[in-house]
């Protein structure tokens, strides 16, 4: 119930002499804010009844009393009222007459629920009035049955989890309609390939929101009340603290959904309306680690098949977070993962379990750095090794060594561009000779969206769209344009799925020169170009005239990196 409706109920109660104002007033101030409704906490408190609740609000908005004796709804019903809708609006669907849907609803009173309803449902509907226990034995009961029957949405733990000792502390962390809920949530982010879940409470509401191909997407939100006992459960699946709120925690949640595997990494932090929680999503199945399938071109993928088939060397894969670039290096590392190589890789954190390749956690907490684990890792007699990211000059320099001594390396880097990773490294302090002595190649990359193939239309761009990328009529000539227009395959987005943009710099002899000769970005970029690097701007555009994407996707990034 929102903030606002539970205050009109409890201003009818008191005008109709079911409870008294002191009365409300003095148990009210032992509430604990955001913790429970105000709904529930009076009923708790015995200052009323569910009984005189639902006889006052019967009278006063004419609306009758569900009859719920000897009750089973139609499973069809239960399909067209999903259990978030039936969560987030307290309601129940409880039967059908002469074409109309006939809910049951605890908050009456909340306007805004009933035009949420006419937008979400595809029939018209009236309502009866239940109370909250009532709902929440329904949700409990029949919505938890269709989750056991219907193996499609089916959702499991990987790993056994002792839920007694927690009981005390938290006793609705596993009340069903809370444990369905959540269950519901992360089916939906995962049927939709979300890669994160975003759990928010604020003041007056508790947001939940899917990144989906990099944006984000709110969902109907939960009661602002459900917060607590939704946080607390996601803790107790991630074996964290629940009794700690006042300090961040991590935590991992394996789950079998389909019948495949899903790992859900899990961060908290504490905020000022309670904690907040990301679920990163790792889908192993949703992820190509093939080199093929990364829309790399031609020429770039047999450069890259080359270098990392060398037997020493490093090879830098660079560009923001959330850029694609931990996936790139994984697809290189299963493209030379044979029984005759021995492949480490240290990463903060480990994000999927490769078979064949050992992988080690870095815990800075416990001083287990970068550095230090490849220094150990040289002592495990490795053929290749990826460090998951260089931070800091000794992890370069650690990293160097051991390309000088044998073993091919790769790593990540946060730079624009590929050029912009070469002076970076000698702004940290690396000497040029090193770079050029290791060095192979640098990849730069960006994910933008694709659209989606089944309702993208044709169309002509304007003038001002071409000016975005330096473009004017004559340029694109006979080019086709395509643009996002949304369907029901898309979820009405216009785009589905993501593709990279990339640029691969190969260190060649020039390159080497100006390595050596400390040149600019602009300088190792405008040589590299010279002698045939496609640039990241020159990808975006292929893609945009193959009808892969966007002006307005490629437009986008360029707006952010206007060096390109």
């Amino acid at each position: 119930m929102s903030e606002a409706s539970e205050l009109l109920l409890v201003n009818l109660l008191i005008k109709e002499g079911v409870i008294k104002t002191e009365d409300f007033d003095m148990i009210m101030a032992d509430r604990p804010v955001h913790e429970t409704s105000i709904r529930s906490y009076i009923i708790n408190k015995k200052l009323v009844t569910e009984q005189d609740i639902l006889n006052v609000l019967s009278r006063d908005q004419n609306i009758p009393i569900a009859d719920l004796t000897q009750y089973t709804p139609e499973p069809k019903l239960l399909n067209i009222v999903s259990v978030i809708h039936a969560t987030s609006f307290s309601i129940f669907p409880l039967r059908e007459e002469n074409g109309e849907l006939i809910l049951g609803m605890v908050d009456v009173l909340d306007s805004n629920i009933y035009d949420d309803l006419r937008f979400c449902l595809s029939m018209p509907f009236s309502v009866e009035l239940i109370s909250l226990e009532e709902h929440e034995r329904l949700v409990s009961r029949y919505y938890a049955e269709i989750s056991k029957d219907d193996s499609s949405t089916g959702i499991s733990f990987e790993e056994q989890i002792n839920l007694d000792t927690t009981s005390k502390e938290e006793p609705s962390i596993n009340d069903a309609p809370v444990v369905v809920l959540l269950n519901n949530i992360l089916i939906q982010a995962i049927n939709e390939h979300a890669s994160d879940i975003h759990f928010e409470p604020f003041e007056n509401e508790f947001k939940i929101r899917y990144r989906i191909d990099g944006v984000l997407y709110e969902m109907i939100p939960p009661p602002r009340h459900l917060a607590l006992s939704v946080l607390s459960r996601i803790k107790v699946m991630a074996r964290m603290n629940i009794a700690e709120k006042r300090v961040p925690q991590d935590g991992r949640i394996s789950l079998k959904v389909n019948g495949k595997r899903i790992d859900l990494r899990v961060s908290t932090i504490p905020t000022v309306f309670g904690e907040s929680a990301v679920l990163r999503i790792l889908d192993r199945s949703h992820i190509s680690l093939d080199l093929d399938k990364l829309g790399l071109t031609r020429e770039m993928t047999k450069a890259i098949r080359t270098i990392i088939n060398k037997p020493n060397g490093i090879f830098i894969a660079t560009g923001p977070t959330g850029a694609g670039k931990t996936t790139t290096l994984y697809s290189c590392l299963r493209e030379i993962n044979t029984i005759d190589t021995k492949i480490i890789t240290t990463e903060d954190p480990v994000e999927y379990d490769i078979a064949g390749i050992t992988q080690v956690a870095i815990n800075e907490s416990i001083g287990l750095s970068f550095s230090l684990c490849l220094r150990s890792i040289l002592r495990q007699d490795p053929d290749n090794i990826m460090v998951g990211e260089i931070r800091d000059l000794k992890t370069m320099n650690m990293a160097i060594q051991a390309s000088l001594t044998g073993h091919l390396v790769l790593t990540t880097l946060h730079t624009n561009d590929a050029a912009s990773a070469i002076t970076r490294l000698i702004d940290m302090g690396v000497e040029p000779f090193l770079i050029c002595s290791s060095l192979e190649a640098i990849i730069a990359q960006r994910l933008i969206r694709t659209l989606c193939q089944d309702c993208k239309e044709e169309f002509t761009p304007s003038e001002s769209m071409l000016k975005l990328l330096s473009l004017t009529s004559k340029d694109i000539g006979s080019t086709i344009f395509y643009k996002a227009v949304g369907c029901k395959k898309c979820n009405g987005i216009g785009y589905k799925g993501r593709n990279g943009i990339y640029e691969l710099l190969v260190i060649d002899a020039e390159v080497r020169d100006l390595i050596m000769k400390r040149a600019t970005a602009n300088m190792i970029r405008a040589t590299a170009i010279k002698n045939g690097m496609t640039t990241l701007m020159d990808d975006g555009l292929k893609k945009i005239q193959t009808g892969q994407t966007s002006i307005e996707e490629v437009s986008l990034w360029i707006s952010e990196n206007p060096e390109q």
